[in-house]
């Protein structure tokens, strides 16, 4: 099942691609897939940034929160999860990304490999319609044409490391794919000059010092900054070319995004982030603060109105008194 309804849906984009544009570079090719696979997945994108803006914003609020419930656990939850209701966050928000990033990884990487191990497959493997396109007919007949190179330069189908040993192309795509991840990370947690190290606050806790979960959150962010692009070259340094491709160009594909989501659209994400909460009084539109005869506050619109009324009621009903005296 996930072979045809993930691996064959896109191998076949890919394999469209290859045949229909001019020259028949796979390399080339595979770069205008992930291009094309990135713009799908830009609403998904667009929103997961717009939640990480708003809650890095919600921070202030979740540490008053802290505070108020000293530790109970249940009372803290409820109050976050009220919160986020409020500000219309989703906590979990981010995994509908992930997880479609992920399933297309994979089946990118199950189809690469038939191409890998058997080229015809190319052919065989491909839907009815793609098979009559003139190109991959040529193919059919003589294999040998298939170009499994970046622009005649990189062998897209060696390893960095492998039986036919190192490989200076595939690794210059590797490592570019580790920095190119990095980048796209440290862009998304910018430096905070105060904030502990995840080393710190371990050797704190040792120590009997308690550290705020938000501090530890961000803490293991700073760590997953190298801890993946780390990952990533020690994945890809024993596979294919093509996939340290893929991942380089969705990296930087995915780096231009984030810039046009976190710097042109700041004013859409400021709103979101800023939306006041509904028990706040500061959302009401008229609130003025209207001081009374005794000294006290009073917040105006209609609660102004009514204070005002009731100051109005007051003074006639004493009006009404001395004249009875007299």
């Amino acid at each position: 099942m996930f072979t045809t309804f993930i691996v064959q849906p896109l191998f076949n984009l890919l394999v469209l691609i290859y045949a229909i544009l001019p020259g028949h570079n796979f390399g080339l090719s595979l770069i205008i897939f992930t291009i094309i696979i990135r713009l799908l997945l830009w609403p998904l994108v667009k929103k997961q940034l717009h939640q990480a803006k708003a809650m890095r914003k919600m921070q202030p609020q979740i540490k008053e929160i802290k505070k108020q419930t000293k530790g109970n656990r249940q009372k803290e939850s409820q109050m976050l999860m009220e919160l986020y209701k409020e500000r219309g966050i989703n906590p979990l928000g981010a995994f509908p990304t992930l997880i479609v990033q992920f399933i297309v990884l994979i089946g990118l990487y199950s189809g690469l490999q038939k191409i890998i191990r058997n080229p015809h497959s190319i052919v065989d493997f491909s839907y009815p319609a793609i098979q009559h396109i003139g190109w991959i007919q040529n193919l059919s007949h003589d294999i040998h044409k298939f170009d499994n190179t970046l622009l005649g330069i990189i062998d897209l189908g060696r390893p960095a490391v492998g039986p036919k040993g190192f490989y200076l192309g595939a690794f210059l795509l590797v490592a570019g794919s580790a920095i190119a991840q990095y980048f796209q990370a440290k862009q998304l947690m910018p430096d905070n000059k105060d904030q502990r190290s995840l080393r710190a606050i371990l050797k704190g806790a040792g120590e009997g010092k308690q550290a705020d979960q938000s501090e530890v959150n961000a803490a293991v962010g700073q760590t997953t900054r190298y801890l993946i692009p780390g990952m990533i070259f020690i994945f890809t340094i024993n596979l294919a070319a093509a996939l340290s491709l893929y991942w380089l160009v969705g990296g930087l594909v995915a780096y231009i995004q984030q810039s046009i989501v976190l710097g042109k659209d700041e004013k859409e994400m400021e709103a979101i982030g800023d939306k006041p909460s509904k028990k706040d009084i500061r959302a009401i539109p008229e609130a003025e603060v209207v001081s009374s005869p005794s000294g006290s506050a009073a917040v105006s619109g209609a609660p102004a109105a009514t204070t005002r009324q009731k100051a109005g009621k007051k003074k006639s009903a004493k009006g009404k008194a001395k004249r009875r005296k007299r």
